[in-house]
């Protein structure tokens, strides 16, 4: 008997450090620690404050000429031990400010593991000698929505690239979040692009880690260094950089950092370049590092979805947003277009919500169509669903400019629609609440909707099941006899009057 005491207690000794000392699937929010302190830089937090200020006072004398009227977007600085690439590094001193960033993109290369696409962190935070730093919760969220993203616990375990930057941006702006993406030698990345670009709102700071060339001989690395840094600053993303032979460790995440850039019309501007033949090594085999910085126009800041209401006067304005962009389609001037640009610069408008956009006409339903999940702003979906719901609903002809004035319009706004569960077939009927949820459901391929507007005309809810049961294309009994995957949403609608 105490034998097996002994056991348990050795058993659970081993399990209970494991989780504390090993970042794997197996503990996954675990503190990642730092593997390059005492190497690449100082362990101790002193010392490196004291480091990253050396290198500071060194770079603020070349402070650089910003853009007038934009704001920094992006950084791209280099991930070498602090005595070779620290001074270059520095340089994002000349740009950044306390608190000026709540979050950071971090993004690096892949340089032990090998991997395709990107690999994600799901660890709950980065710590440095400086402290630790929380990753945002779009760190999952990017894991969650694509394949592109996973956690690679190896990469957690072995890879600077990223490391080496955070001390640079702890010092100079603080607190803030980070996202870190390591990205492998293969990479989708207008799927990278398209995944990062939502969150680069102007709270958020892309940082590319990257050296350049490595180990060619002192002007020769210079040289090739110049030509690779003109591609950057010309906003160079295709083959001519994409296939340039030792041109950066970070090509891939710069090829991103280039993509958004030209996307978002960012404008580059150069901060500093080395190599180690400056800094700390042989004029033999260099390494060159860079530091640019892009600029842009001010950001949106997307608003989070609230529970709080619309106005009837922000209804009035959507309904006639939806009114003007049909008329619009079929070459029919609106009056008092100016007023309704101006109504629409609302903030509240900016909130990405689910819309949808209704047609009636002789009291009878002229079509319906809209977006159930928060993928774009109110503006957007209004915009949008009214073009689809006047020419595209299958169900019904195009709209003719002659019909234009005989139709009415309703524009409904809905909540992010949540998973409901259940038991079986009459507990559903309890947990539906007529008037007031609009419904989802789910199976295989079939998927129907109703919003809550229809409870007026299918009030009772076994028949209320029933029609959206068929309308998915299933048996109206499905509901009762199969188990069906059922969400709610709720729903603010106005309705236009003439």
């Amino acid at each position: 008997m105490q034998q097996r005491i002994h056991l348990f207690f050795a058993i659970f000794l081993f399990c209970f450090s494991s989780c504390f000392f090993i970042t794997d699937d197996s503990c996954a929010k675990a503190v990642r620690e730092p593997v390059c302190a005492g190497a690449f830089y100082p362990e101790s937090a002193s010392d490196l404050e004291q480091m990253i200020e050396h290198y500071t006072r060194q770079a603020i004398p070349a402070s650089a000429q910003t853009p007038s009227g934009k704001s920094l977007r992006a950084l791209i600085l280099p991930h070498a031990g602090y005595r070779y690439s620290g001074f270059t590094a520095a340089h994002a001193s000349t740009v950044l400010r306390k608190n000026q960033f709540a979050r950071v993109i971090l993004m690096g290369p892949d340089h032990r593991v090998g991997f395709t696409n990107a690999a994600v962190s799901d660890v709950s935070a980065y710590k440095t000698p400086l402290g630790q730093i929380r990753l945002d919760q779009d760190a999952e969220t990017l894991r969650e929505r694509s394949t592109l993203f996973r956690a690679v616990p190896a990469s957690d375990r072995q890879e600077h690239s990223l490391e080496v930057v955070l001390p640079f941006l702890q010092h100079y702006i603080g607190e803030f979040k980070v996202i870190p993406i390591v990205l492998g030698s293969r990479v989708d990345l207008d799927g990278i692009c398209d995944a990062v670009a939502p969150l680069m709102d102007r709270d958020t700071l892309l940082v590319v880690s990257s050296d350049l060339s490595h180990y060619l001989p002192y002007e020769r690395a210079r040289q090739h260094d110049k030509k690779t840094i003109q591609m950057i600053l010309d906003l160079e993303e295709g083959k001519r950089l994409s296939g340039r032979k030792n041109a950066a460790c970070g090509l891939m995440p710069i090829l991103v950092a280039l993509k958004l850039a030209n996307q978002n019309r960012w404008e580059p501007v150069f901060l500093n370049y080395t190599n180690s033949g400056d800094t700390a090594g042989s004029k033999d085999r260099v390494v060159g590092y860079s530091a640019i910085a892009f600029f842009g126009d001010e950001v949106m800041k997307k608003k989070k979805m609230t529970s709080k209401a619309y106005t009837k006067k922000q209804g009035e304005i959507l309904i006639r947003l939806a009114r003007q962009s049909i008329a619009g389609r079929i070459g029919i001037q609106m009056r008092n277009v100016d007023t309704l640009k101006e109504d629409l610069k609302d903030i509240r408008f900016q909130e990405e919500r689910g819309t949808f956009v209704t047609l009636t006409k002789d009291g009878q339903l002229r079509g319906c169509i809209g977006t159930l999940t928060p993928t774009e702003n109110v503006l957007e979906g209004i915009m949008r669903n009214a073009i689809n719901v006047a020419f595209h609903d299958h169900r019904f002809p195009a709209l003719s400019a002659e019909e234009f004035d005989e139709i009415y319009i309703e524009v409904s706004i809905l909540t992010a629609p949540q998973p409901l569960e259940y038991k079986d077939g009459p507990d559903l009927l309890t947990k539906l609440r007529p008037n007031i949820d609009g419904v989802i459901i789910k199976r295989g391929g079939a998927r129907a909707t109703f919003l809550p507007q229809v409870w007026s005309q299918l009030p009772e809810v076994e028949e209320f099941l029933n029609h959206l049961c068929m309308k998915a294309g299933l048996p109206g009994d499905a509901w009762l006899i199969t188990e069906l995957d059922v969400l709610t949403y709720q729903v603010q609608y106005f309705e236009e009057h003439k």
